[in-house]
């Protein structure tokens, strides 16, 4: 009997709930009740007997007296005929949370319902107040004791334990006073499918499970009966939904081969690289329901095309970094593989101008305004490879706290994907300029030959709670392509992300940022190459790109080397509210190698993210802690954006 409860439990729990009459649950107010009726009997409910909310929400998804409250019956025996539907039903919602001694009694008008003598006499006592009052119906529930998991067996269909290499310990381990609920059941059960699939084996499933009840003990033991199914590999990978976007474009993003080991996981990673087609709206990887003649599991990668063109416009503001308007078109399928080109337009304004007064000594023509115009060019998968050819134009103003920079160039280059995770980058970027700051004006021209290589094995772009990512470029400017000043520019950035806990509710976030120039003094390069320290994605707290050697009238001039590092903790308080304490330091050195001998920053703040379904709302408070001696910076600075600081 107790098995027939628990089955009864699973299918409750799978099911889905009913429509409460607050869709939004926004205001928590008890819903009107109806008023009485000469042609229905509208009735009142109480379910009393339990302070579980849980207990509570699912006796009321089972109970037809709740469901069809609305709804009024036409008469009395209507009534009572959903009371006996819910004696039947409600001990299977207790059963379902564990409770399989629980007891349901119901009262309408006072008469019990559980007899077919009592049918009469509760429809009678129903029809009593029709057209006057609601009849009262009262459901009382006495849980009884809750009953807890006390074990899980695992067998093969012939009866046989699996071997610990296949399915170690940890998976049938039983912590103590575990609830025998029907969701814990399906949990584990899933778990262990789960497992088996992760090894390999794409139809794993349960056959059947055995559940026993001990009433004296008030616990039960379950037994599962699980069939591994066949050892596979992955087969050829199928492409369809295309219609504009050549589909060996879509497959060149796909890096799984034929003959690699199957895994969930392999078929969630290819979701994700194919979903990085821009003009691809949804991607369903989709797998075959028998392997083929070689053993290995046909997959079908199944999407649909985003409209090719899109136009954009946000506008910005920053108490330090002042206001800004950017506006873009983009073309997602420009010639029908996949190309995508992009215009940007943007345009800002200094805010708190900390240096207007000094750069007016100084002699730099500015007026705190900037912008820039930019068109960038991908076409993925030259001639079906994973190669990609990548071109930018560029022309504008940038308006700094502490200098002035007119400049137009470009760069064309060739991106190789190994994987989903790691590319590597050659090409050839070239500009020319003119650069303002305190050491003066640099008319410049710069040709050189960037190399750069990342890798990103993280869970998440906006919100990653696990991995590491790690950017490095090398870029000589040689003097016999052309360049004035001939400079070598490198620059790497690492950072590293750590769950505590299996829900990654607190995760520890860490970030180290370096940079150096050579082949020129720090005169001798213009303002927009050298490093500086500071501002939202830097040291928070401190102006953006302020931090570094001072100059004449104590302008920041930046330096020819960079050491930046960034400390969080990501607190998960509640689903959506986070808190994140953070420490930030750096700043930007004279030599080409940090020598210490500029003071390093730091800062220190609190930030509160809003977590949503596109990623985490971003609210970060900085305070410096080495405040500079003359500085008009703010004590504090106030970052709001979409995602995490790194």
């Amino acid at each position: 009997m107790h098995g027939f409860w628990l089955a009864a439990g699973l299918l409750l729990a799978a099911a889905p709930p009913a429509a409460a009459f607050d869709p939004f649950g926004l205001f928590g107010s008890e819903e009107e009740p109806l008023a009485p009726s000469a042609t229905a009997l509208p009735y009142g409910l109480r379910i009393a007997g339990t302070d579980d909310d849980d207990l509570l929400k699912a006796l009321q998804d089972s109970s037809a007296l709740h469901r069809l409250r609305r709804e009024p019956p036409p008469d009395g025996e209507g009534l009572v005929r959903r009371a006996e539907a819910d004696l039947r039903r409600l001990p299977e919602a207790l059963s379902g949370y564990g409770y399989y001694a629980g007891r349901v009694a119901i009262r309408v008008d006072g008469v019990a319902i559980g007899s077919e003598s009592a049918v009469a006499a509760a429809a009678r006592a129903a029809e009593a107040g029709r057209g006057r009052s609601l009849v009262p119906v009262k459901v009382a529930v006495d849980t009884g004791p809750l009953y807890t998991l006390r074990s899980v067996t695992v067998r093969d269909p012939r009866g046989a334990p699996f071997p610990e290499a296949l399915l170690p310990e940890r998976f049938t381990r039983v912590d103590a006073e575990v609830p025998a609920r029907s969701a814990t059941v399906l949990a584990r059960e899933a778990r262990l499918v789960d497992r088996f699939r992760s090894l390999g084996h794409p139809f794993a499933k349960v056959i059947s499970r055995d559940p026993v009840v001990d009433d004296a003990a008030h616990v039960m033991d379950v037994t599962f009966t699980l069939d591994p199914g066949p050892l596979a590999r992955l087969g050829e990978v199928a492409v369809g939904g295309t219609e504009e976007i050549d589909p060996a474009v879509v497959r060149s993003f796909v890096y799984a081969e034929p003959g690699d080991p199957y895994s969930p996981k392999a078929l969630a990673d290819m979701r994700r690289s194919v979903a990085k087609v821009e003009g691809l709206g949804s991607v369903r990887v989709r797998e075959g329901e028998r392997l083929d003649a070689q053993g290995n599991l046909p997959v079908f990668v199944e999407v649909t095309e985003r409209e090719r063109n899109l136009i954009g416009v946000s506008a910005r503001y920053s108490t330090v970094d002042g206001p800004g308007l950017r506006a873009y078109y983009a073309n997602r399928n420009l010639f029908g593989g996949g190309e995508t080109l992009r215009i940007d337009a943007d345009i800002n304004y200094l805010g708190n101008d900390l240096y207007a007064r000094q750069r007016k000594l100084a002699g730099i023509d500015s007026n705190g305004l900037g912008g820039r115009l930019s068109a960038t060019f991908v076409k993925p998968a030259l001639w079906g490879t994973r190669t990609d050819l990548v071109a930018n134009l560029f022309g504008g103003r940038e308006a700094q706290q502490s200098y002035v920079v007119d400049a137009a160039g470009g760069t064309l280059g060739l991106r190789y994907r190994f994987s989903d995770t790691a590319f590597a980058q050659v090409g050839l970027d070239g500009q020319v300029g003119r650069s303002q700051d305190a050491l003066g004006t640099i008319d410049y021209r710069l040709v050189g030959l960037p190399v750069s290589v990342s890798y990103d094995s993280t869970d998440n772009l906006l919100d990653p709670t696990e991995g590491f990512r790690v950017t490095a470029s090398a870029t000589p400017y040689p003097s016999f392509l052309g360049s004035d000043p001939g400079i070598f520019v490198a620059k790497a950035q690492g950072s590293a992300y750590l769950a505590l806990d299996d829900e990654a509710n607190t995760v520890l976030a860490a970030r180290l940022g370096f940079g150096s120039i050579s082949g020129a003094r720090l005169d001798e390069i213009p303002a927009n190459i050298r490093f500086f320290a500071g501002g939202g994605g830097s040291v928070r707290g401190y102006a953006y790109r302020t931090l570094g050697p001072r100059g004449p009238f104590g302008l920041p001039v930046g330096g020819r080397s960079l050491l930046e590092a960034s400390l969080e903790a990501r607190i998960k308080v509640t689903d959506t509210i986070g808190i994140v304490p953070f420490l930030d330091a750096g700043t930007a050195y004279a030599g080409s190698l940090p020598d210490f001998d500029e003071r390093i920053r730091t800062a220190a703040g609190i930030g509160l993210r809003y977590y949503t379904g596109i990623g985490p709302i971003r609210v970060d408070l900085a305070f410096p802690l080495d405040r500079i001696k003359g500085d008009r910076n703010p004590p504090a600075a106030l970052y709001i954006s979409l995602g995490q600081a790194f």
